[in-house]
């Protein structure tokens, strides 16, 4: 045992399930890494808390305190008590008021700021606790919900809630993906597109990156799943059992999956296109879970217009008020709201147009294709075209991981402020300025 008295918390990466904690005293490093990232976030912030709030309990000897520790036996953290933020409040208030005078003399002063010196996980929904229960308990989730029921936010509260190691995040798409601090499901499982034979997809997905994903994933999380295929799901449920040489569905990893069926379907023409409808689904005997509660909206105006669009039942009245809004700026750090479109040569279409709008020089990058004969395998199993043209103002979209922790990830929106030495430097509405680099992509 260690009388600790002076504590340094380095919590960078603690929304990775790292940290550092160094203690002077002892000449001590600890390391901590792939914790449960909401556990690690809570148990730092109570450490926090007790430390500073021990800088105003009574002085005790070294002695004493030396000597108290000894006669105990290993402890964890005492829960926290109201007398522990008071103190906390305290301290923070002393030192705030040796802040330097303001300058201005008719300016009124609010007091100190205040800090957050605790901030307790948001509580969930009865029935998103029963999610999470049943999360625990290693069974198969699907969890599903109309708009603004808190799909997204449980899921981020279940990605936080397992070991970074083992638990891989994806969504369907690039932008779901952002959002969830994930990567594509296509990314992830390493099989392009699913169009070729079951035998190609196991071959494609042995390659060293993808059989790696494959085999350390013990919690595969797919958000919206609605847009993926069935035949696509079948094939990924072979691959894992073939893979990871496990004759269980999905090769014993375990699924948590949300989305709206109502929302986005695949891509098909299939008459059984979802994947609820395949065989591989039903083997992974899902426990389902139907989130009622909306939390994003208080009007209830606008919450019977969202469920009239998911079900398809607009009104006339309702489309009014949805035209109403057509003059809102939505503008961010000049990121333009991104605008679905049905098909690939629509969204084509419109971005070539808002490119040719933009004034000054164009730069045309062109990739290069090994062997040469592969180009046309290569631009349909991989999520780049084979020639990009741009121009500084256009709007982009981020294809690859490039720095999870600073938002870098598989779908974030930037703008393209100038060029360097021939390439493209992205302002991104995460905030971070990078220069885009050329990368490789295999199939």
């Amino acid at each position: 045992l260690f009388a600790v008295f002076i504590v340094i918390i380095h919590k960078k990466f603690a929304s990775e399930g790292k940290a550092t904690l160094k203690f002077p005293d002892l000449l001590l490093n600890l390391f901590i890494s792939n914790a449960p990232p909401a556990q690690l976030i809570m148990f730092l912030k109570a450490l926090f808390v007790k430390m500073t709030s021990s800088k105003a309990s009574p002085k005790v000897s070294t002695r004493d305190k030396l000597l108290s520790v000894k006669q105990q036996g290993v402890q964890e953290i005492s829960p926290l008590s109201s007398k522990d933020a008071q103190r906390v409040k305290a301290v923070m208030k002393s030192e705030g008021s040796n802040k330097r005078p303001r300058e201005e003399e008719n300016e009124v002063s609010s007091g100190p700021e205040k800090k957050v010196c605790i901030k307790s996980l948001a509580n969930l929904t009865e029935e998103q606790k029963e999610v999470l229960e049943a999360v625990k308990n290693g069974a198969n989730v699907f969890f599903t919900g109309s708009a603004g029921t808190g799909k997204s936010f449980l899921l981020q509260h279940l990605i936080n809630c397992l070991r970074p190691d083992v638990t891989c995040a994806t969504a369907s798409t690039g932008s779901a993906a952002c959002l969830i601090g994930g990567t594509t499901l296509h990314s992830f499982a390493g099989i392009g597109d699913g169009e070729g034979t079951i035998e190609r997809c196991i071959q494609l997905a042995r390659r060293p990156v993808s059989i790696q994903n494959w085999r350390r994933c013990k919690h595969l999380i797919i958000d919206e799943i609605s847009m993926v295929e069935s035949s696509y799901f079948q094939k990924l449920e072979r691959v894992a059992r073939e893979l990871r040489s496990f004759d269980k569905p999905f090769g014993g990893i375990q699924l948590i999956v949300c989305g709206d069926f109502l929302q986005l379907p695949p891509v098909s023409k299939s008459k059984d296109k979802f994947c609820f409808m395949s065989d591989a689904w039903q083997s992974c005997r899902f426990r389902t879970f139907y989130l009622q509660q909306v939390h994003r909206q208080n009007d209830p105006t606008f919450i019977s217009i969202l469920n009239s669009v998911r079900l398809g039942n607009l009104k006339e009245d309702m489309v009014e008020a949805l035209k109403n809004t057509e003059t809102q700026i939505i503008e961010k750090k000049g990121v333009l709201a991104t605008r679905l479109c049905c098909h690939t040569k629509e969204a084509k279409m419109i971005n070539d147009s808002n490119l040719e709008k933009l004034t000054g020089e164009s730069k045309t990058y062109s990739a290069v294709d090994e062997p040469p004969n592969a180009s046309k395998t290569l631009d349909d199993c991989t999520p780049v075209e084979s020639s990009l043209t741009l121009k500084v103002g256009a709007q982009v979209m981020l294809l690859k991981n490039v720095s999870v922790s600073q938002g870098l990830v598989n779908g974030a929106r930037g703008v393209i402020i100038k060029f360097e030495k021939g390439a493209p430097v992205v302002e991104f509405l995460c905030g971070a300025t990078y220069t885009v680099k050329w990368e490789k992509w295999t199939t």
